[in-house]
């Protein structure tokens, strides 16, 4: 098992905090995190291990800085990587996708999460992994697509959470390597 302490100081310390965090337009700066190997290393086993109790079969990671992390994760649980792709429309073969629709909170327009029919289905039991949560609303439509897949939602494990709603961290099943207010 990854020392989870450890992990949590250098990610921490590598963690380029330029944000005003007044300001919802700003963004994090996790640059530091990827060039690092040793941390980088360290990610796939710190996240996989937050859920070390629980039978994963898939391992799903929201595009773009999620799958990464969550292919660090699925190599370290020795189970396959299941992209869930966003887009702004639907497909035209969507009777090969599941897709689940979140409206973005600045701009009011429909994202679509979707995975591939074929990669998910009854029996699956799903870990979503991303770099951060803030609001959950994109776990939950990831979540949404592992249950009409049929699958089995394990739980989110996230590098950083910002969630403030208690309740839906409980609901997703939330656990983290470090709280934002750590950065």
């Amino acid at each position: 098992m990854t020392d989870p302490h450890d992990l949590r100081g250098r990610l921490v310390r590598a963690h380029g905090d330029s944000r005003d965090r007044a300001s919802a337009s700003a963004s994090s700066d996790v640059t530091g995190w990827w060039r690092d190997p040793a941390l980088l290393a360290a990610l796939g086993p710190g996240l996989g291990d937050l859920f070390a109790e629980e039978e994963v079969t898939a391992v799903l990671g929201p595009q773009t800085r999620g799958t990464p992390l969550a292919a660090l994760t699925a190599l370290h649980r020795g189970v396959g990587l299941v992209e869930a792709r966003k887009a702004s429309a639907p497909v035209e073969d969507s009777a090969d996708w599941w897709e689940s629709a979140i409206a973005l909170d600045y701009r009011d327009d429909p994202l679509l999460f979707r995975v591939r029919r074929a990669l998910l289905g009854p029996g699956d039991r799903v870990l979503l992994v991303d770099d951060w949560i803030e609001t959950g609303t994109q776990a939950a439509a990831c979540r949404r697509l592992v249950e009409l897949a049929g699958a089995e939602w394990v739980g989110a494990a996230v590098v950083v959470d910002g969630l403030e709603d208690d309740a839906r961290r409980a609901d997703l099943r939330v656990r983290s390597l470090v709280l934002d207010a750590e950065l």
